[in-house]
């Protein structure tokens, strides 16, 4: 007994000790890399309270400084990620996954080891590049009949100009449309799972936001007890006593003869359930209520920062409004996929107000598992996060010429200029869902986000048809756009704010 205490002694020292050798290696590797200005000679507390509060500007200071190295950036969990300039991103992308992972490191942002969303999962990438993407053509009418019974039932009436807090609006009807793909057309109007949809994207959140404040060393001991993760727990529990009974009736369904199957992203799930080891009614749950943040929390946000700008930009509504007439009369009326391509103006809106005003200041989130040596000779060792500032590059104007002003059919002009000059093949490059080193706001290389299709299918029906119904103005008094909420690299519109709506006569 006095031998084996003895022997786990002595092992345990020498894991302390191993641990502790790594993190000296790291802190050595790390504190290498240039720092900015703004962040030197300072706390850990110190850096992680200014990131919190101006995450934007010391991000704009590290472009300007360092654009041919990485540096480092003291980030709200008071440890460094390394940022990376436009020009290194072509080598970071050609990295392996075993090099570079894009879950582990949103897992760290969301702080999954308390909020329990999957963060890492091939079945969802896999699911929607192979069953959601290519469906869309064929899902198309059905999300665009979804579109016109929620925007019947969640807007008021608008004979006059009326007050309208949008936000919430738009997440009620998100929820609704996306719900008909993600579980079918009478799951997605059941009020249990409306109001799981919308609630978990605000709580979840919400967690993430309190962790995100609470300093690094008490979150192992206190980040449970807060009432929003607990919070969360409860919505789990909620989301598994929903599906239950669903997927048990499928399952007994696929063993009939007359079975027919369900056209929806849970169907999906269910047939690659055995590839990915989807073995638990608990990990189910979890899937579907991290695509269902992802898929409201996102779009809504996207949706809305949209409508406020439209509401200050309304010389942009009537052009945008005759183009959907065109369209839609060249096109039989119906919002097709190929409609939804020929919305050009509406598409360069779109993109437009997502280069001002992106749903968060970074991208290209990856975690080194195993240290890299880029071109320039930096190293970079393993357990670093990385990422990009989206913020800074949407506002070079190398890339986007006078970037500070809004132009709302910018991208418009330069497809159109890529169309006269012989070039349509790549006048594609201009279109919102696209991603490169300059529009990365749906991410960068094979891990962007595989769900921006969708999502900007969803975005432009609920645009086109809200364009032709309704006028949009800002409340009385109020002449500049509602300003969005920033906490470290998050930026979301406040959901807070109303601005009018009245139909068209």
């Amino acid at each position: 007994m006095t031998h084996a205490l003895e022997l786990a002694s002595v092992t345990t020292l020498i894991l302390l000790v191993y641990v502790y050798l790594l993190q000296i290696n790291y802190n050595r590797h790390v504190s290498r890399l240039p720092q900015i200005r703004s962040q030197q000679n300072k706390s850990s507390e110190e850096n992680r309270q200014t990131y919190l509060k101006s995450a934007k500007a010391l991000y704009n200071e590290g472009y300007e400084k360092f654009t041919e190295c990485v540096y480092r950036m003291a980030n709200a969990d008071g440890i460094y990620s390394v940022v990376i300039p436009p020009k290194l991103m072509p080598e970071l992308r050609r990295l392996p996954d075993t090099v570079l992972s894009s879950g582990k490191a949103v897992a760290d942002f969301l702080e999954v080891k308390y909020t329990h969303i999957f963060a890492e999962e091939e079945i969802v990438a896999h699911t929607i590049k192979a069953d959601l993407t290519p469906a869309l053509v064929r899902l198309n009418p059905i999300i665009c009949e979804e579109v016109d019974k929620a925007i019947q039932a969640d807007m008021p009436e608008c004979n006059d100009w009326t007050p309208v807090r949008i936000y919430g609006v738009l997440a009620n009807m998100v929820a609704k449309v996306s719900g008909r793909v993600f579980v079918g057309p009478e799951l997605c109007q059941d009020e249990n799972y409306l109001e799981a949809g919308v609630q978990y994207t605000i709580e979840l959140m919400d967690a993430q936001r309190r962790v995100k404040n609470m300093r690094p060393f008490l979150r192992p001991f206190l980040a449970d007890r807060l009432p929003e993760v607990r919070q969360l727990r409860k919505r789990e529990k909620m989301a598994i006593d929903f599906l239950r009974p669903i997927v048990e009736a499928r399952l007994e369904g696929e063993k009939t003869k007359d079975w027919k199957e369900p056209d929806d992203l849970l169907q999906w799930f269910l047939k690659r359930r055995t590839e990915h080891n989807l073995d638990s009614m608990a990990k189910l749950a979890k899937l579907q209520l991290g695509i269902i943040f992802t898929a409201i929390h996102t779009t809504t946000m996207t949706a809305t920062n949209i409508f406020y700008s439209l509401a200050v930009t309304p010389e942009y509504i009537e052009p945008i409004r005759e183009e959907i007439r065109e369209v839609l009369a060249a096109n039989g009326g119906v919002i097709s996929s190929k409609a939804l391509q020929e919305m050009e103006r509406l598409d360069s809106y779109m993109k437009e107000v997502f280069r001002m005003y992106p749903n968060g200041y970074i991208s290209f989130l990856r975690k080194v598992l195993k240290g890299v040596t880029l071109s320039n000779g930096q190293y970079i060792p393993p357990g670093v996060n990385l990422e990009v500032p989206v913020c800074s590059i949407y506002r070079d104007n190398s890339f986007y010429p006078d970037s500070d002003t809004f132009d709302g059919f910018r991208s418009y002009k330069l497809r159109k200029a890529e169309v006269s000059a012989g070039n349509q093949g790549v006048s594609a490059r201009n279109q919102f869902v696209n991603v490169s080193e300059q529009n990365i706001g749906f991410g960068y290389g094979r891990h962007a986000c595989p769900g921006r299709f969708f999502a900007v299918n969803e975005i432009k029906m609920f645009l086109a048809r809200m364009l032709l119904k309704y006028d949009i103005k800002m409340v009385e008094g109020v002449t500049r756009r509602w300003a969005n909420i920033e906490t470290g690299a998050e930026c979301m519109p406040d959901g807070s704010k109303e601005i009018l709506f009245k139909k068209v006569a």
